[in-house]
């Protein structure tokens, strides 16, 4: 499910890093403005149960929360039901074109695509090594910006209590990479970069 931008098989360090992930609430700031949430019916794919429900629902979003698209490649909701269709790192993976049509099927005219993925160039990318995420994904001829998205760069954290829990939380979730990431903070937080690729329905007009 989309509640974190990784899985780690231990629900305790789950949990911490749910608990650090973006503290500022910068991500759900950027979906607004990209959106905008507030009072429009908004479609979060994968997301149920995670606290990204509960973010966008105190934003002001009617939030609505289905699985990923079934093996038909649908997802479970009307034509034109939807002002905003929403994936978070789980979903929309490379711009999938047909997760892309059939979010478009599920959105009102006007209504509006915010995809959120790992953008790199900070400390996390050195725990998790090459993503496509991290190059291919944001290129001028990558995915994304050739099937009509634009993207916005949101600088994040990880936040934690103190530079020792800080250490002890890398070491334990990410072995030998995360302790060698640990030895390079000065301060309790990690830099995190995530991109909001947004795009407004086929057939809408550019995004904005």
């Amino acid at each position: 499910m989309a509640h974190l931008p990784l899985t780690l098989a231990d629900p305790r360090l789950a949990a911490r890093l749910d608990a650090c992930l973006d503290v500022e609430d910068k991500i759900p700031r950027a979906l607004e403005a990209l959106g905008p949430v507030a009072e429009r019916d908004v479609l979060l794919v994968d997301g149920a149960g995670g606290r990204w429900e509960d973010r966008l629902g105190r934003l002001g979003g009617r939030i609505r929360t289905v699985d990923r698209p079934s093996a038909t490649g649908r997802l479970d909701v009307p034509d034109g039901a939807v002002d905003v269709v929403l994936g978070l790192w789980s979903t929309f993976r490379g711009a999938s074109p047909t997760e892309v049509a059939e979010a478009d099927r599920a959105l009102r005219p006007g209504g509006r695509l915010l995809v959120v993925h790992d953008y790199g160039r900070d400390d996390v990318a050195g725990l998790r090594g090459d993503l496509p995420e991290y190059g291919s994904w944001s290129r001028p001829n990558g995915p994304y910006l050739m099937a009509g998205f634009k993207i916005r760069v949101i600088h994040c954290f990880w936040t934690f209590g103190s530079l020792e829990d800080t250490r002890a939380f890398l070491g334990d979730a990410f072995g030998t990479a995360g302790t060698a990431v640990g030895a390079t903070l000065r301060r309790p937080r990690l830099t995190y970069n995530v991109a909001v690729y947004h795009r407004s329905r086929a057939g809408s007009g550019p995004g904005s």
